[in-house]
């Protein structure tokens, strides 16, 4: 039986990267908390944003990566954390008021990027990017070559990064996703990537050959652990889906809601 790794790679790229943005995170948490109080740069915001930058560490340096190398359910797994969770949790962490230093910035660079900047293409990318890193032959590479694995990592996260943005931005964007605009936005990703995921699960053949030299692994052979990656992959699209539309429905309600009380105070129609 092959003898796992949970070896810690500490690659002083991502260490540097995560250590620099947290401390400049900090500093203007903290510069916004002195000067406004919680109202601009609350306490979970903080616990957020450097929470995603926690898991950046987590799917890069700690054993998630080395795992990631013999198990395609690892490695799905670090997938789903570049994509989604450390996008998500930083997005979060932000606000207006921390953001405004840059706001102007980012909004230039919005303009000038066109189309680069609208909804349509996050989506392109977002399922572009994982389609297209699980075709074998680019899957197997990156694995081979590390050079080739963080240029992986790095358009994943900034995939996931662009799509979340469009979504969770605190700032106002000039391409914002109004009335059902969200629900289709999240709906058209997470059905072909899960589409994708269903694929992979029900794949009756090895489709990366570099996971059939370990045999098994946690009582997984290679065609089992690629399943399961498969099943994983399908599971949190969905998963984030259901999450989403949720959140919008009582979004949506709690804007009807002030609506009317809007009416009632008022007097006439909801407005």
């Amino acid at each position: 039986m092959f003898a796992v790794s949970y070896a810690w790679t500490f690659d002083p790229g991502p260490l540097v990267a995560v250590g620099v943005v947290g401390g400049l995170y900090v500093a203007r948490w903290l510069r916004v908390r002195r000067d406004g109080g919680s109202r601009g740069a609350g306490g979970w915001r903080l616990v957020s944003f450097l929470a995603g930058l926690a898991l950046i560490l987590v799917a890069l340096v700690s054993p998630v990566d080395e795992l990631g190398d013999q198990l395609f359910f690892m490695h799905m797994t670090q997938h789903i954390v570049l994509l989604d969770l450390a996008p998500i949790l930083c997005i979060l962490g932000l606000t207006r008021v921390l953001l405004r230093p840059v706001t102007r910035r980012i909004h230039r660079v919005e303009q000038a990027a066109g189309f680069l900047a609208h909804p349509v293409f996050a989506v392109v990318l977002y399922a572009a990017t994982i389609w297209t890193w699980h075709v074998p032959p680019l899957y197997d590479a990156a694995l081979r070559h590390p050079l080739v694995h963080v240029v992986e990592h790095l358009t994943f996260l900034s995939a996931g990064l662009l799509f979340w943005w469009h979504l969770l931005s605190p700032i106002r964007s000039r391409f914002r996703l109004g009335g059902l605009g969200p629900v289709a936005y999240v709906a058209a990703t997470k059905l072909l990537v899960g589409a994708l995921g269903m694929a992979i699960t029900f794949s009756p053949d090895l489709l990366y050959d570099w996971y059939g030299r370990f045999g098994v692994i946690w009582g997984m052979t290679p065609l089992a652990g690629q399943q399961a990656g498969g099943a994983l992959m399908t599971v949190e699209q969905e998963t984030i889906l259901g999450i989403v539309l949720i959140t919008l429905f009582v979004r949506a309600l709690g804007e009807e809601d002030r609506r009317e009380a809007r009416a009632e105070r008022y007097g006439g129609e909801p407005v």
